[in-house]
């Protein structure tokens, strides 16, 4: 499928927005817990739901991915979206957040399913999707920059206020630009996945759970081991910088110079010992250089491997499932990091990570074998 330069660029803006959790985590969560006096738990719960919901769209839609007009799906899906963010920034009660956290997961979901969707149908699955990553780390830069000086000057909802405007960019951009992508004509019962492809999106998923489960208290643990508020706010937005300049471009340098097998087996290895040096350290000059590439680890893992989705699996559903794959680990992650560390402290990440990781490489090493 061939996309015009307008087409791609709505494919990206809604990339970003769909991926809104992957920078803003840490920022989430500590917004909650400071801004609004959520227990860490808590914290850790609401954008678990935000997740959830997104889970549950992206299944229910990647599976009917061919037979819908991706269009009208992202354009009402970052619409509603939009509304359910500015409506959480009117809210402080834990119970109305959970329910509106819900609504924007789902919505976000099912508009993030027809954008990896069109991605996965391109000429070129793997730099369309690495180029959505750089995109993404230009997008963090000037987040993790802006959004913590907005919240100490104008509170908690201001938080909000930044979801829903960039919702509502994706929503104008995905009803004017969002390119035509001809309803594929399938039969009523498609074949299930095959086995490597299912081993792909679990090694992929669990690398998301790892990444969040630590990544979303990178600013807690900062501020628990005593570290100076502007240097962990340094190490945010040199996390954005080296996310930008560093996984997406070399992802699309090293793709035909790299097997993607390999790549996607070191990478929860590499993840694994980020994560230890992220819950462990207390010296400054060691930690904020792990925590500020943390990110960057699943963002080069995961371009290799939607590029390996999209070969194997022709039929569309299994990319366009990423946010699912995505999120169910990341939903899972803020929830039990939050447990963990509240009650155990939080050295247990990373041990939990170690774990994780092993596992993670076990299902992609599975896959290779299978192919």
């Amino acid at each position: 499928m061939k996309l015009g330069i307008m087409g791609v660029a709505a494919l990206l803006v809604a990339h970003v927005a769909g991926m809104l959790d992957l920078v803003a985590l840490p920022v989430w969560v500590g917004a909650l817990r400071d801004r609004f006096g959520f227990s860490l738990q808590q914290a850790g719960a609401l954008p678990t739901l935000f997740l959830l919901g997104a889970v549950l769209a992206s299944v229910l839609f990647a599976a009917r991915v061919n037979r819908l007009s991706h269009k009208l799906v992202a354009t009402l899906g970052f619409a509603v979206a939009a509304a359910a963010f500015l409506a959480a920034s009117t809210q402080t009660g834990f119970g109305v957040l959970a329910v509106l956290h819900v609504v924007a997961g789902v919505a976000v979901g099912s508009g993030l399913s027809m954008v990896h969707g069109a991605i996965g149908r391109s000429q070129n699955p793997h730099r369309l999707f690495a180029m959505a990553g750089i995109c993404l780390g230009i997008f963090a830069v000037v987040f993790l920059g802006a959004v913590p000086q907005l919240l100490i000057a104008f509170g908690g909802a201001a938080m909000f206020v930044c979801f829903g405007a960039l919702m509502a960019v994706a929503a104008v951009t995905s009803l004017l630009f969002f390119p035509k992508t001809d309803l594929v004509e399938m039969p009523s019962q498609l074949p299930p996945l095959s086995r490597p492809v299912w081993f792909l999106i679990f090694g992929i998923s669990l690398m998301t759970f790892n990444q969040a489960m630590v990544f979303s208290f990178v600013e807690v643990i900062g501020g628990v081991r005593g570290f100076p508020v502007e240097s962990v706010l340094a190490v945010l937005i040199a996390m954005g910088l080296v996310n930008l300049v560093f996984p997406a471009p070399l992802a699309i340098f090293l793709e035909k110079r790299v097997s993607a097998y390999r790549v996607v087996l070191v990478g929860p290895m590499v993840q694994a010992a980020l994560a230890l040096v992220v819950t462990m350290v207390t010296v400054l000059p060691v930690w904020a250089p792990s925590a500020a590439v943390f990110v960057a680890v699943q963002i080069f893992t995961h371009t290799f491997a939607f590029g390996l989705l999209a070969r194997i699996d022709r039929t569309g559903r299994a990319v366009s499932a990423t946010p699912a794959m995505l999120m169910i680990g990341a939903a899972l992650g803020p929830f039990i990091g939050g447990a963990l560390s509240q009650n155990f402290g939080f050295p247990a990440l990373g041990i939990a990570a170690v774990v994780v990781a092993a596992v993670s490489c076990f299902f992609f090493a599975q896959s290779k074998a299978r192919t």
